[in-house]
């Protein structure tokens, strides 16, 4: 391996079995001491291993931890009032010692949107919305759900970081990514896509950004399922685990496991990784659990602290 790579290392949980409280927190603790600098959460409803609200979550990682930042990956901003929304982001913010970093959503299941009254064709207007009301209510304007200027409020408390935590803009698909440039906000991909179609996605996102008059963001994050070891059987083994469960439709024609995921020794996945770098000048990974049935979470946890050295080497 060459030089320590430029990147800010952040992680969500390898362990989703368990999910509690005390399992959060020791995750956050470990991974904190093997050098990541964020920790991830999604946002996700209805299914057995729901995870509907991170932010409460993250809150109690917050007093485990004192360095990594807590983020979430896709906090659906269509489904909350914007005011509670804000001041709720806002309490975490200061909670946490201004350490978070808000990912937001639309939420792409009809279903889901359904069940909380939102008419799927509106989540981009509903989100921008949003998104609108609580960047002015972090900014200390007076805000109003309907417009109602001689009504309007101020929220309290405001966010430790000025003028808000950083916001990044989870987008698939042209029209998301198109909004989140509008927004010059970083975008944030899925760990699905190939590294071509991210090649494409990022593109699209800077012409909105120069569309709007925006320079582009100076953060490129890019989320990877990455498994790191040093035993050849073992990885073979769980890269046709991966092929054999992995429904992945966000692949074009000939794209394989290698085009979206990361699996190897340790020198591969350095090499791999300098190649995003270098490609699509990516500055943050959030690497993401392989989701295979039987991998044991000391097995996951062990690959967790091996790509802590392998993005840190002596």
């Amino acid at each position: 391996m060459a030089a320590k790579l430029p990147l800010h290392l952040g992680l969500t949980p390898w362990n989703f079995t368990q999910l509690d409280a005390s399992s959060l927190c020791s995750q956050a603790q470990f991974a904190e001491q093997c050098g990541y600098q964020s920790l991830w959460l999604p946002e996700n409803h209805f299914g057995e291993q729901a995870l509907p609200d991170p932010l409460t979550l993250l809150a109690s990682v917050a007093g485990v931890t004192s360095t990594i930042k807590l983020a979430t990956t896709s906090y659906l901003l269509t489904l909350r009032n914007p005011l509670q929304a804000a001041e709720q982001v806002a309490v975490l913010d200061q909670l946490c010692g201004g350490r978070l970093i808000l990912g937001v959503g639309r939420g792409y299941a009809p279903e889901m949107l359904r069940a909380f009254h939102v008419p799927p064709k509106e989540k981009r207007r509903i989100f921008a919305w949003t998104l609108e009301l609580m960047r002015a209510a972090w900014a200390g304007q007076p805000v109003s759900l309907d417009g109602d200027a001689e009504h309007a409020v101020s929220v309290y408390p405001r966010p430790l970081q000025q003028p808000h935590p950083p916001v990044w803009i989870a987008a698939f698909g042209p029209k998301a990514l198109t909004q989140a440039g509008t927004f010059g906000l970083p975008y944030l991909s899925s760990p699905m896509e190939s590294l071509q179609t991210l090649l494409a996605n990022y593109d699209t996102h800077r012409t909105a950004c120069a569309a709007a008059a925006l320079s582009p963001p100076a953060e490129v994050p890019v989320m990877r399922t990455v498994f790191v070891s040093r035993d050849t059987h073992q990885l073979r083994t769980l890269r046709e685990k991966v092929v054999a469960v992995t429904d992945n439709s966000r692949l074009q024609d000939g794209e394989t496991l290698d085009d979206w995921a990361i699996i190897g020794e340790p020198n591969e996945v350095y090499d791999r990784l300098a190649s995003y770098v270098e490609q699509l000048g990516m500055t943050h990974l959030i690497s993401t659990r392989l989701r295979v049935k039987g991998l044991h979470a000391e097995v996951a946890q062990a690959s967790v602290a091996l790509l802590a050295e392998v993005l840190s080497p002596s």
